[in-house]
């Protein structure tokens, strides 16, 4: 099969809800994105096939296949086609693996691939919400075959987060340890710079704005859980956000006809299903199906991006797969960065090339949990 080369990775800085993206229209956030990364490519817009993009919530601003709106909204060739994918928080992510799908199988050369989302604009769940206005209280009620296999148990990532939590035996304390840890690495790595080489900053936002430097564990001890009963609280949970991210994938032969410099060549992509109420769990099946796949050991990988949707899920993901933790979220996750949805799978897969760069390490993976049960894999190795 033909391999397909990730040439480069940018995103915008993440924003804290009601922040510096606040007011950005999402089509020109992602096509901002857009735009820089193939000025970094050196490429000629025209000779790009396809433009894929995640994103959640689809509706007002970021209705009308976004992916297509984003790339006109970026004063780019009409004659280029976009479409955008739903696989709620790994949507950016799918996104990258049918542009690699898409080169692997020689139907494409240059595919630009990432997400966007703007959570400040369009509330988390707002297209479950909007289904109300037509009589239907959510996705799931009104379905004879789900009712028939799943009754009416509530389908919330806050329950689940906290389902998995006592599945576990992981503690409230250990959760708000993680956490801080997340805050102080997400900080240190602001600090260090290491996010400067794949951040383009947009108007004055520069730099990720949700780490809390004044955060601490006694701060983190004095908040009350999200669900009666429960452990999880909002400084346990990723930070709703703004953000865009675009990376750009390209066959053997684009490389060599565009003069391109690829960063990364991608060695494996799957997704796999759980349970979809307990939602979260299926990072933990989908890395050990991919590993087999990629006739690989966890010890093989120098740095894993495992987004931080509920502190629970990463705490529960390391248990089960022994990985180290000094190299899983060096820089920090979403608990400290933000999970701009459409955007995040994105998002860290740009960190994740940009990480191994830095650092000289030659092997990543990604993955992240997402509703419905889900869970992608990507694993890349560095050139």
């Amino acid at each position: 099969m033909a391999e397909a080369f990730l040439v480069d990775a940018v995103r915008t800085p993440v924003g804290r809800r009601g922040g510096g993206l606040a007011g950005a229209h999402p089509a020109d956030l992602g096509g901002h994105v857009i735009r820089a990364l193939l000025a970094r490519a050196d490429l000629d817009p025209a000779a790009v096939d396809d433009v894929v993009f995640g994103c959640v919530d689809t509706i007002g601003p970021q209705a009308g296949d976004i992916a297509r709106t984003a790339w006109l909204a970026a004063g780019l060739p009409e004659a280029v086609p976009g479409v955008t994918v739903d696989r709620q928080c790994g949507s950016s992510q799918q996104a990258v693996h049918f542009a690699a799908q898409a080169v692997m199988s020689e139907t494409a050369d240059l595919v630009v691939a990432g997400g966007v989302q703007n959570m400040s604009q369009i509330p988390i769940a707002a297209a479950m919400l909007a289904g109300q206005a037509y009589g239907f209280g959510d996705p799931f009620g009104g379905s004879a075959g789900w009712r028939d296999r799943y009754g009416s148990e509530e389908i919330s990532q806050f329950r689940a987060a906290d389902m998995i939590a006592a599945a576990w035996g992981i503690g409230r304390e250990e959760m708000e340890c993680y956490a801080l840890t997340s805050h102080q690495r997400a900080v240190a790595a602001i600090d260090a710079g290491a996010f400067d080489a794949e951040i383009v900053p947009y108007d004055a936002v520069r730099a990720d704005e949700c780490p809390r430097r004044d955060t601490s564990a006694a701060k983190m001890a004095a908040l009350k859980p999200l669900r009666e009963g429960g452990l999880i609280t909002a400084a346990l949970a990723s930070q709703i956000a703004d953000a865009a991210a675009a990376v750009l994938v390209a066959s053997a032969r684009a490389v060599r006809e565009h003069g391109l410099r690829p960063r990364a060549l991608i060695r494996h992509l799957s997704a796999r299903g759980d349970d979809p109420v307990l939602m979260l769990t299926a990072p933990i099946a989908a890395t050990a199906h991919a590993l087999r796949r990629a006739r690989m050991t966890l010890d093989e990988i120098d740095l894993v991006e495992i987004n931080e949707a509920f502190a629970s899920v990463v705490l529960a993901w390391q248990r089960d797969t022994g990985a180290d933790p000094a190299r899983v979220n060096p820089c920090g996750g979403a608990i400290a960065l933000g999970h701009p949805l459409g955007a995040t799978g994105a998002r860290l897969l740009t960190t994740l090339v940009h990480s191994l760069a830095r650092t000289a390490g030659r092997y990543g993976l990604l993955t992240m949990c997402e509703g419905g049960g889900q869970a992608n894999v990507t694993i890349i190795e560095r050139i």
